[in-house]
This record gives structure tokens, C-alpha cells and sequence, in this order.
């Protein structure tokens, strides 16, 4: 953004604006490249109201006095906005064909929208030789190749790892172009055109708005038109969502018309004025009935209270509004793709606890023929690190486990044990809350003899998501939307050590060992309830786990009733693909589209450490900790558990 001006005061001005947008959070999108009209044009044109060097915005300036000559910018428009909240580079947000630019040698940047297009100019800014022309009052100020011509001239297409942003259709309405229901359907194709050539050229992700209402605009709201001009609007949506559904590629929509309708409904939950006509007035007066109180000429002028700058174009709450829509479906899958990293951290603590109980038995076997039966209880922490397609998450919870073994012979015995776990998990910028009620049981067998052990474990549980609350900013307040779901798991685990101790009766005990791990959890896909534009549905997800390892066991015996022990492995993680989400807005449920989410890691280390005490020569007391870790989740538990031989 600091390429767009050559005062530094301008710059500054211009930070500040995108600030609040700027979050340690994921980062997937390698840029942000955005094609459309003035409801995104980052600053194509200068501005003569302004610092010198600034360009125009299609919203209010920022204030404090809103006027202009005032030496105040405007403020960011939408997809400015959402790039700062992706990390995008503050220079690729800026306008692709600013004559301000041009003149003071800044580079360009990736936003090619330019108030005033039309669906064929848009197409053209994209696609055309000389296609992106900035033009004021009949006189060309600058043009430029289209993108993919320019990318070509390069020897390059488009950037496949990139977000691409489209809006249009307005203009193809306030320039008479659309007049009937055929014409908007034709225009609604032409924007569709656009998303084709992009695709074709390598681009995978494309975030296209369907069109605001017309009719709901100061523009025509009470006018004879109105009607008309709803009519068309969703004649024009409607093509546009069937055209997108055929378009091979992962088309995010934006149901702009359900999300404005939202906010005329419940304007304070947007942080807008409740007591004001949000349509039929607007804050700078431009072809519009000025707002008395919060408009510019008002009593108390203040934007972030009104929805619409002018006739047809948002103020800055406006724009802070759909950019967090924007960005709410985008982050989705970096959340909800954790449900399945909950299980399998719900089963790891399960093993754990059963693995500190064999540890503590290592040796120590109940007599052939008895029965050897625990009860534990516990609590864990599971701790995720942004990624970058995965959010942050802190979970804690609870458990308890039973499970009793019966010694067969010398060399073996065989038991099983069963667990409840409750997990909670907040996630992401807001602190979304995920909550997980696990039912596992297992049966196992094990091998000791001399210095040879072996063990195995063959697990299987329900998974109960039972209070799923997604939040996330919106404009000027908050929105959660809720849903539940389950799944199920299964697991087996094996291990083979020897033990090094020179002597079978020695105090301690050191055993190196590998270890071969496979699990997989699925999660039924789910409906947020209700259907508010930003309301989703999720598909199934699967998510395996092959992990071979290696480690060391120790163990040391103060006396006949006192041992303690720890162990320590290192496990190598083979299904670490980058796990995907596959989604669709409830509003638009023809639209689906596929985002990436967590990326398991291919790494961990795990120790544990504990000690047995005997209270009788039957029951003893028992207590556990482990933790593991890989490059960006750390998980940590401890118990305490009572063994009783019978």
C-alpha cells in the first residue's frame, strides 16, 4: 500500500486504515489479484480532493472531517481489507493502472477493478490487449495490457496459488444495459466469461460477489423502479450462480444481497445505526437524501453508522462488512478441518494412559491367572499453531479410563479397557469453541519374556461433536454460527522392544523399541444451522494416521513397592498431506468448493514419565505425565490411576 502515494503522510493514512485488518493469522494465498468496478477499485484514479499524490476510492474518506481538501484519504475498499486480514503484501493491493503511479514511477499493484466497468470491460481487463484503460470524461488517463496478456508477456499464467476476486454487473444496470430479463441474464454470463478465462489460465480459487440488490439502494429504493430493479438484480444472480456451479474450479460466492439484507434487519448486530433509514438516506448526499445526523452535513457525521456512502456505493462500514464476510468463509476450513486433529489427540491420550500402564507393569506382571484392573483419571492440553492453512487452537480437557488385564501364562496376557474424554477447543481469530465427547474402547495383548516384550492394541470409538460455534467478526460486531455432528475411529497400535538389563531380577530396566501406529478418524459432514449468508455445509472428512517409530523405555525400582519410570520416541507421520475441506454456503448450496486446511505433521516426539507406589500388596497408586510434540501442535496430559490385582 505505501506504492500507492508519495507523501509519506498518505502512506501513514493509508496503514492505518488496513490495520485493523492486519491479524497473525493463516496466510494460503500467495496474493490477492482482484477484477471488477468501483465496489473494489483500490485507487485507479487520482484524487483533486486529497493530499497530493493520493488517489480515489468509491467511499468515504476516513475523518475526521470527511471533506474534501481536508488532507484525508479514503478509506480501503473491501478486498484491501480482506487482504490485510490474509497477509497479502500491502504493494499487490494497490490499483493495476493508476496514472498516479505511473508518474511517480511506483510499482503496480494487482487490483485491475476500475470504477465506472461493465462486464465486458471487465473481461477485457483481464483478457485484452490494451484492456485495462483508466478513462475520465472521455479522455484515456492510462492503459495497460489485460492480466493474462501482461502474464503471458512474461512467460507466465496465472498464479495458481493466488485468490482472485471479482465483482460486476452494477454498471451494466446504471449504463442501460439491462433492461430485461434476457439482457441480465447475458450480462451475468459475461462476468462468468471472465471466471472461465481465469480458470483456463491456471487459477484454482476465484471469490466472485453476486450483485447487491438494486432495488435496496438510495439510488432506487421508493422509486417507481425499485421493483424492476430487484427483478433484475436476481434474474442476474441467479444466472450467475448456475453459470459458476458449471466452472471447473473452486468458486467461493459471496451472497452480498442476503448479507445487506441481514444488516437492514439487524442493524445493530452490524454496528450500524438502529434508528435511521439505512436505504432511503446515505452519508455523503451524492445522489441521495444526506442522513441528518450521522451524514456528512449532519449533526454528528460519522460513516461507520450508515451503510451507504452515496446512492450505489457502501461506506467503510459497509466495506468493513463484506471484507469480514469475505474472510469468515475463507477461514472457515482452517478451523473446522481441527475436528478431526481433536479425535486424534482424544485417542493419543487414550494410548498414553494405556502405555503407562503396561510401562509400570513392565516386569511386574500379576500373577497367571489373576486379573489386574485399573480406574485412571486425567486432563490434557492440546495446543495448535497457526499454520499456513490452519488456525490457532488451545483445548483442554478431561477423562476417564478403565481397563483390566488377565495373565495367561508366563509370556502373555490379554485385557481391555474403554474411555470417556470431554474436549473443548477454542480456535481462530475470535476464539471459535469446538467441543468433543470421545467413547473408546480397546483390546489388547501382550508378550514378555526374558528380555523380549511385544504388545498390540486393536481400538475402536464414537466421536460425539456435540456444541460447534463458529465466530467471527462482522462489520461492526460478531456472528456464530452453530451445528453438531459425529464420526467414529479406529486404531491399531503395535510395539516390539528388547530389554538391555543384565539381570532379569535388576532394579532397572532400559529397553530400546519400535513402534508402528495406523488410526483413522472420520467426521460426518454437517449443516450450520439456519441459513444466513454466511451459514455453511461441510463435507465428510477423513483423516488417517500411519506413523513408524522408535524409542527407549527405562525403568528403576527404589524398592520392592516404589518404581518409576519414563520413556522417550520419535515417530514419523506418512500421511501428511495437507488435509481438504470440501464446502458450500446453505443460501447456495449448487455452489461447492474445496479450500485447504491443517496439514498433519510429518514429525513427533513423545516423552511420558511416571511412578507406581503400592499401597497393599493388591492395590497400588499410580501417576502419569506425557508429552508430545511436533513442529506446530504440542499436546500434554497427566493422571493419576488405581490398580487392583483380584
Amino acid at each position: 500500500m505505501t506504492r500507492m502515494a508519495l507523501k509519506p503522510l498518505v502512506a501513514a493514512c493509508l496503514l492505518t486504515t488496513l490495520s485493523t485488518a492486519l491479524q497473525a493469522a493463516p496466510s494460503p494465498y500467495s496474493t490477492l489479484v482482484v477484477f471488477g468496478d468501483s465496489l473494489s477499485d483500490a485507487g485507479q484514479f487520482p484524487d483533486p480532493g486529497g493530499p497530493a499524490g493520493s488517489t480515489s476510492r468509491f467511499t468515504n474518506r476516513v475523518g475526521p472531517t470527511y471533506q474534501n481538501g481536508s488532507g484525508e484519504i479514503f478509506g480501503a475498499t473491501a478486498p484491501m481489507l480482506l487482504g490485510g486480514s490474509l497477509g497479502i503484501a500491502p504493494g499487490d493491493l494497490g490499483a493495476s493502472t493508476s496514472p498516479v503511479n505511473a508518474q511517480q514511477g511506483i510499482a503496480d499493484g494487482n487490483n485491475w477493478a476500475v470504477g465506472g466497468y461493465r462486464t465486458d470491460q471487465i473481461f477485457d481487463s483481464i483478457t485484452a490487449s490494451g484492456g485495462s484503460v483508466v478513462e475520465r470524461n472521455g479522455t484515456v488517463l492510462r492503459s495497460r495490457d489485460g492480466y493474462l496478456v501482461d502474464r503471458a508477456s512474461q512467460g507466465l499464467s496465472a498464479d495458481p496459488n493466488a485468490l482472485y476476486y471479482l465483482t460486476g454487473g452494477g454498471n451494466d444496470f446504471l449504463q442501460g444495459r439491462i433492461l430485461n430479463d434476457l439482457q441480465a441474464r447475458q450480462a451475468a454470463g459475461r462476468l462468468v466469461d471472465s471466471v472461465e478465462a481465469l480458470q483456463q489460465a491456471g487459477a484454482r480459487y476465484i471469490m466472485v460477489w453476486l450483485l447487491p440488490d438494486l432495488g435496496l439502494t438510495p439510488a432506487t429504493f421508493g422509486s417507481p423502479i425499485q421493483s424492476f430493479a430487484t427483478q433484475l438484480s436476481t434474474t442476474f444472480n441467479t444466472e450467475l450462480a448456475a453459470q459458476l456451479g458449471q466452472v471447473n474450479a473452486n468458486i467461493i460466492p459471496l451472497n452480498i444481497p442476503l448479507l445487506l439484507k441481514e444488516g437492514l434487519a439487524s442493524p445493530g448486530a452490524f454496528g450500524l445505526a438502529t434508528d435511521q433509514d439505512l436505504i432511503g438516506t446515505c452519508f455523503s448526499g451524492d445522489g441521495c437524501v444526506g442522513n441528518p445526523t450521522y451524514g456528512l452535513n449532519g449533526t454528528s457525521p460519522d460513516p461507520t453508522k450508515l451503510l451507504f456512502n452515496d446512492s450505489v456505493h457502501p461506506t467503510i462500514a459497509g466495506q468493513r462488512l463484506i471484507a469480514d464476510y469475505a474472510y469468515s468463509l475463507l477461514a472457515a476450513p482452517w478451523e473446522v478441518t481441527l475436528l478431526p486433529e481433536m479425535a486424534h489427540g482424544t485417542l493419543r491420550a487414550y494410548q498414553d494412559e494405556l502405555r503407562n500402564q503396561w510401562q509400570t507393569d513392565w516386569e511386574n506382571w500379576q500373577g497367571v491367572g489373576q486379573w489386574r484392573a485399573f480406574v485412571a483419571g486425567g486432563g490434557q492440553h492440546l495446543d495448535f499453531d497457526s499454520q499456513d492453512s490452519a488456525a490457532s487452537g488451545d483445548g483442554n480437557g478431561y477423562n476417564l479410563t478403565l481397563g483390566g488385564s488377565y495373565r495367561l501364562d508366563d509370556a502373555w496376557r490379554a485385557g481391555v479397557s474403554t474411555g470417556f474424554f470431554r474436549q473443548e477447543l477454542e480456535a481462530g481469530v475470535e476464539d471459535s469453541e469446538y467441543r468433543l465427547n470421545s467413547y473408546l474402547a480397546s483390546a489388547f495383548v501382550q508378550y514378555q519374556e526374558i528380555r523380549w516384550w511385544a504388545d498390540a492394541a486393536l481400538t475402536g470409538g464414537y466421536l460425539d461433536y456435540d456444541d460447534l460455534k463458529r465466530k467471527f467478526a462482522l462489520g461492526g460486531g460478531s456472528r456464530s454460527e452453530k451445528g453438531d455432528t459425529d464420526g467414529y475411529l479406529w486404531a491399531f497400535s503395535a510395539r516390539l522392544g528388547y530389554d538391555i538389563a543384565q539381570q532379569v531380577d535388576s532394579p532397572w530396566h532400559l529397553s530400546p523399541f519400535i513402534s508402528a501406529d495406523y488410526a483413522r478418524v472420520e467426521v460426518d459432514g454437517y449443516a450450520e444451522d439456519g441459513a444466513n449468508a454466511t451459514s455453511l455445509n461441510y463435507d465428510d472428512q477423513k483423516r488417517n494416521s500411519k506413523r513408524l517409530g522408535a524409542g527407549l523405555q527405562g525403568k528403576y525400582a527404589f524398592s520392592a513397592d516404589t518404581q518409576v519410570f519414563a520413556e522417550y520416541a520419535h515417530e514419523r507421520e506418512y500421511e501428511d498431506d495437507t488435509q481438504d475441506l470440501t464446502l458450500s454456503l446453505n443460501s447456495l448450496p449448487g455452489n461447492r468448493f474445496t479450500l485447504e486446511g491443517f496439514t498433519p505433521q510429518d514429525h513427533l516426539n513423545r516423552v511420558s514419565l511416571g511412578f507406581s507406589q503400592a499401597l497393599t500388596p493388591e492395590l497400588s497408586l499410580r501417576g502419569g505425565y506425557s508429552w508430545r510434540k511436533g513442529e506446530d501442535d504440542t499436546q500434554q496430559g497427566a493422571s493419576l490411576a488405581l490398580t487392583l490385582d483380584f
